[in-house]
């Protein structure tokens, strides 16, 4: 469902024309646009199936700058959508036809390095992988690695909490920052957080990642560095069945073990990398499990046995482990270029985010392949399997009307089974417009409120993002979700926004 300003009361109190004579004052002119050539690379995310160009598109170079912007966006009711390097998969940054997009892609500076105190002070649009390739030789690197790291920002990063193929041992986003700088929507400057482990007070951090840009906007971030493990080693475990890949999973973690990285590919996944990398995956396999473990060598030399062990009791029929570190890199070039390989297979296909408990994989890929023949549509899946998040890639036809509608329905279908079965409708990738209607599902009437109380307490005139993250009430009761779940009648207080 796209977004309607008249849902959310906004009204811009300000003509285009006049707008553009007061932000010539803040920006040169070649950082703001307003003629629809220059805003239609603005006009979706990775997301794309939305599409919506923008009022027009600032691009500061300074936090005094962007305070201005979100000051004159105050006093006369302009709605603003951030926009980092624009890879959201869930229409996160989104345009509104009566906004503004701030984007933050000149602000791409490492401010500091601090090798002593293992962190670096960066400025929202540097890459991910940048942090690690300005710290390489020092021994040093950011351990959050997101499939699109070659290209996605940091402060994207935080306002998603992006996780990546280390998260399962080393985090989140969330679990490797310290700090942040952060502006209000009236133009105020906060630093949350501080350089120690911790701080005293309400975790605002915290708050912070994964907001989707609801709550502020991130102008500098203080990361953990991590120095690099002795030793690295990567098992591809392959498995003639899928559920026992999945029922694997589970035994690793229980044993101990946390690896580094545990990802999980089914056939068609193991396919179309192998095709379009050739990283040695054997594509005759109903599954493959890639684990990393890493530490000092006696560390690992156990957890190689120890593991193998594991993959054979648990069914595998094959165990590879990289002979160097150029076929583990391989290894893990197939499983980070999945998603544009399985973009040879169909002319479009819809990346979907949930998570479960890791002992229900094998119940959710029950459930997938049983509504993949229901709606007559492919899936290729691909897990992040130790912490049980998955990235079910659904394979259409946008050019067959009514397709991408059967899709997305379906789709919600999956994420709505992630909730039965005890887990949460995303993992990474956030809410964004795209499964606002799952969050009538996963939350009732009164924890909604308590979202939108919080966003209130940040952004009292919801200028930041709106219609991203947190349905309004009337949302949930079309699409039937909030008089059946946990009992709960619709909260009047839902309807003062």
């Amino acid at each position: 469902m796209p977004l309607k300003i008249d849902d959310w009361g906004i009204k811009n109190q300000i003509s285009k024309h006049e707008l553009v004579q007061i932000f010539s004052k803040i920006v040169p002119k070649e950082s703001l646009l307003y003629d629809s050539e220059n805003l239609k690379p603005y006009e979706c995310d990775g997301l794309s199936v939305y599409r919506q160009l923008p009022l027009m598109v600032l691009l500061p170079d300074s936090i005094e700058q962007i305070q201005q912007i979100l000051r004159v966006c105050f006093k006369y009711q302009i709605p603003v959508v951030s926009r980092g390097a624009g890879t959201s998969l869930s229409g996160g940054a989104l345009p509104l036809e009566n906004g503004i997009v701030l984007s933050l892609a000149k602000l791409n500076k490492i401010v500091e390095i601090d090798k002593d105190n293992l962190t670096a002070r960066v400025q929202p649009g540097v890459r991910n992988l940048a942090i690690s390739e300005a710290v390489n030789d020092d021994g040093l690197y950011y351990a959050p690695d997101p499939s699109s790291q070659i290209a996605c920002s940091i402060g994207g990063n935080v306002a998603e909490n992006a996780g990546g193929v280390h998260c399962l041992k080393y985090g989140l986003t969330v679990h490797n920052v310290l700090q942040l700088k952060v502006i209000t929507m009236d133009g105020e400057l906060l630093e949350i957080g501080s350089e120690a482990l911790d701080s005293p007070g309400y975790d605002l951090l915290a708050l912070m990642h994964g907001s989707e840009g609801m709550l502020g906007v991130v102008v500098e971030v203080l990361v953990k560095l991590r120095v690099k493990p002795k030793v690295v080693k990567v098992l591809m475990a392959s498995f003639d069945q899928v559920n026992s890949a999945g029922e694997t999973v589970s035994e690793i973690i229980s044993q101990g073990i946390i690896p580094a990285g545990l990802e999980l590919m089914d056939k068609s996944a193991i396919k179309a990398a192998e095709d379009f990398i050739h990283a040695g995956y054997p594509v005759d396999a109903a599954a493959i499990l890639l684990c990393e473990i890493d530490g000092s060598l006696a560390e690992v030399d156990a957890q190689l046995e120890q593991l193998q062990t594991i993959f054979k009791l648990g069914g595998a029929s094959d165990v590879q482990i990289a002979v160097n570190e150029q076929q583990r890199q391989t290894f893990w070039a197939g499983r980070k270029a999945a998603f544009p390989a399985v973009g040879r297979l169909s002319p479009d296909y819809y990346c979907m985010d949930g998570t479960i408990p890791r002992f229900q994989l094998g119940k959710i890929l029950d459930r997938i392949h049983d509504l993949s023949d229901e709606y007559g549509l492919a899936v290729v899946n691909v897990f992040h399997a130790g912490d049980g998040n998955l990235h079910p890639l659904i394979l259409y036809d946008a050019n067959n009307p009514g397709e991408l509608e059967k899709t997305e329905k379906m789709g919600g279908e999956i994420l709505s089974v992630c909730v039965e079965l005890g887990g949460t409708i995303t993992g990474e990738h956030g809410v964004g417009v795209e499964k606002l209607d799952q969050m009538c599902i996963q939350f009732n009437a009164a924890e909604l409120q308590q979202f939108l109380d919080i966003k209130s307490a940040f952004d009292i005139k919801n200028l930041l993002n709106p219609g991203k993250g947190i349905p309004l009430l009337h949302r949930c009761a079309e699409f039937g979700a909030l008089h059946v779940h946990h009992g709960q009648l619709p909260h009047p207080e839902l309807e003062r926004f």
